[in-house]
């Protein structure tokens, strides 16, 4: 029974990992959304409408950029536009690896480096998300977006 219990501990903890390094990558729409729903509970509207607002907000961001990002050619732009929304990922998976390795170990160097880790992975993880988008996949993943269209086509 001890051993199932730390199995199981091993993968909540790997599950938990991953959804933490999934949900960075939108790390911009939510902290949009939020910056929305504080501005709108300021102005006098309720809790519920401050949060559909937040949803709103963070949805249209996020829709926004990858429009963006699908829309415009030049080079240049297009790095502007990912290194909007990979820096706050970026951040994101920094702090939430710091979070989990203190809690882990005793603060020292190696904490630290792990946070860098993580800050790569958070700004991989996005960039990821938004290969599909760039065209040059071209379905060779088999979990992109992509490939999915083109057995649509």
């Amino acid at each position: 029974m001890i051993v199932l219990g730390l199995i199981l501990s091993v993968f909540a903890i790997g599950f938990f990992c991953w959804l933490l390094f999934t949900l960075a990558v939108y790390a911009l729409p939510c902290f949009v959304g939020m910056i929305a729903a504080f501005a709108a509970y300021h102005h006098g509207y309720g809790v519920f409408e401050s949060g559909i607002i937040a949803v709103i907000v963070g949805a249209l961001t996020l829709a926004a950029g990858q429009v963006l990002f699908a829309w415009v050619r030049v080079p240049l732009l297009r790095a502007g536009i990912a290194l909007m929304f990979a820096a706050p990922a970026a951040v994101a998976g920094y702090h939430a690896t710091l979070g989990i390795a203190h809690i882990a170990m005793p603060h020292d160097t190696l904490s630290g480096v792990l946070a860098y880790i993580g800050a790569a992975l958070g700004a991989a993880a996005r960039r990821h998300s938004t290969s599909c988008l760039e065209g040059n996949c071209h379905g060779k993943r088999p979990h992109c977006r992509c490939r999915s269209r083109m057995r649509r086509a």
